[in-house]
This record gives structure tokens, C-alpha cells and sequence, in this order.
């Protein structure tokens, strides 16, 4: 019964906009529009409708989604944070190692400053290299430092508040460096 409804009232409604059309034709003179002129507006707001449905697509498509906890401000408890020089907190949704060492807490970004990969810890704390990428053999220090490999930097740090008990790790705030120094280290007392 609606396919009905709906064709019929499909037909009606032409014809009533047709009769319009035609009755304001008359008072120009000449019809509105000619079947030539007719197809070329259809065809031209069909391209448009087209071209801006492609264009909002693809804004959509690169616009940033922030779906996760990176980018961020993260909170870490206390229990979580490892002593001094032993092996470090691991945070996967804020992508860093909270490492501890003798002047404080520092938060290095996972991701290898040569082309990027995840850089996961392999070793104690005194091993020269505690941290080593598995794609192209970068090395780093405890600290981050490059030790060795293709890397051109130290692992990047991220901004780290520490508020009585809970730190904070921005993980949208990530900061390069060309070296390690005791004051990119914030201090902490357990």
C-alpha cells in the first residue's frame, strides 16, 4: 500500500509543480527553462552534490580522531612507580617508560626517534643498553640516551608533575633533546 501512496503522490506532486512552472511561464513570455538548459543545471548540481559529498568524506577522513589516553594528560599512582635504577613502568596507552633514576622521574616516549618503531626494554638498568629498537638496532641508556645504531637522538621525553602522590605524564606534551642532563629529571620521594 505505501509503494502506492508514495507513487501517487509522486505523480501529483509533478504535475502540480509542472502546472506552476508553467503558469509563471506564461507570465514571462517564454517557458522558464528549455530541456538543453534543463539538463546542464541537472547535471551540473548532480557534479556539486558529488564533489561535496567526495570533499566532506575526506575532511572526515583526516580529521584527528583522539580516541585513546595518548595525547593526554595521564595520571600514574605511586605503586607503580619503580625504584631507583630498577626496571621501568611500562604505560601502553600513554606510549612511555616511567623510568627512576638517581635525580628523579622521567617519562620516554616509546617511539624510536629514527624511523619511529616501538622500542621495548630488554635489559637491567646498568646494562649500556637497556633499551634497544628491534627494527634497525638503535640503543639507549636507562636515560634514554643513544648509545648506539642509526638513531640521531636520545628516546624523547614527555613532560612529567609530580602532585604528592600521583604523577602526571602529558603525553601530548613530547620534547626532543640532544642529550641527557640531571635536570630533565623531576625529583620524587616514594
Amino acid at each position: 500500500m505505501a509503494p502506492l501512496f508514495r507513487t501517487l503522490f509522486g505523480l501529483s506532486l509533478g504535475w502540480a509543480i509542472s502546472r506552476l512552472f508553467g503558469i509563471l511561464g506564461h507570465f514571462r513570455g517564454t517557458s522558464l527553462a528549455t530541456r538543453r538548459t534543463f539538463l546542464r543545471n541537472a547535471a551540473l548540481g548532480a557534479s556539486g552534490a558529488v564533489l561535496t559529498l567526495i570533499g566532506g568524506g575526506t575532511v572526515a577522513l583526516l580529521w584527528p580522531n583522539k580516541t585513546g589516553a595518548f595525547g593526554r594528560e595521564l595520571s600514574v599512582s605511586a605503586a607503580d612507580v619503580p625504584g631507583p635504577m630498577e626496571p621501568p613502568f611500562l604505560n601502553t596507552q600513554g606510549k612511555f617508560f616511567l623510568v627512576h633514576n638517581e635525580q628523579g622521574l622521567m617519562a620516554l616516549y616509546t617511539k624510536c626517534p629514527h624511523l619511529g618503531c616501538t622500542v621495548p626494554w630488554v635489559g637491567p638498568a646498568d646494562n649500556p643498553h637497556a633499551f634497544q629498537c628491534p627494527c634497525h638496532g638503535s640503543m639507549y641508556d636507562y636515560n634514554g640516551e643513544r648509545t648506539g645504531g642509526p638513531a640521531p637522538r636520545p628516546m624523547d621525553l614527555m613532560k612529567v608533575t609530580v602532585d604528592g602522590d600521583t604523577i602526571l605524564v602529558d603525553t601530548g606534551a613530547i620534547m626532543e633533546r640532544t642529550g641527557y642532563s640531571p635536570d630533565q629529571a623531576v625529583s620524587f620521594q616514594a
